[in-house]
């Protein structure tokens, strides 16, 4: 059982890092070499236009993620921490449970546009066999961590309103 919690919080803790770093490097790696490519030897692959911007899907997504579980998403920081432990308590429960609804239509339509894209074996511009797809799984997928992360936030917010500890207001990626 050791292994597998060890796992887990492994994964709780680095799952967004791993992800943003692949895809950003390979992003950044495609770029790069295309850009010489380019004005070096006046060649370019095809695909080097479109699958960055697909990648950067995955960047954005779960970057969104990343910045829910820091909390460091826009959370008007400086009007909360002029209202009374309560109304803090209360806005951080609308947080959670606006989050989650919007997270819902998202999810719903995100996992629509995918299946369409996999029915209709949509394939990358420049490519004979990259399934666009395969791109657009990030939104869901994306989503329903951030589901995870505010309900991971939401129950950390409750504790500390049972034991009256003051809430994390405005917070830091270097945390």
């Amino acid at each position: 059982m050791k292994p597998l919690h060890t796992l887990l919080k492994w994964l709780d803790e680095n799952t967004e890092k791993v992800i943003i770093l692949i895809t950003y490097s390979s992003m950044a790696g495609i770029i790069f070499v295309e850009v010489v490519r380019r004005f070096l030897f006046n060649q370019q692959v095809p695909w080097s236009t479109t699958v960055p911007v697909l990648l950067f899907l995955w960047v954005t997504w779960f970057g969104a993620s990343y910045n829910i579980k820091k909390r460091t998403h826009l959370a008007l920081t400086e009007i909360r921490a002029r209202l009374s432990y309560r109304l803090q308590f209360c806005c951080l429960v609308l947080d959670a449970v606006l989050w989650i609804a919007f997270a819902g239509i998202v999810i719903y339509h995100a996992t629509n546009q995918t299946y369409i894209a996999y029915d209709n074996f949509a394939i990358v511009g420049g490519t004979d066999d990259v399934m666009e797809w395969w791109f657009y799984l990030a939104t869901p997928l994306a989503w329903v961590l951030i589901v995870i992360r505010v309900l991971q936030n939401l129950a950390k917010d409750i504790k500390q309103y049972q034991r009256k500890e003051p809430f994390v207001l405005q917070a830091s990626l270097l945390d």
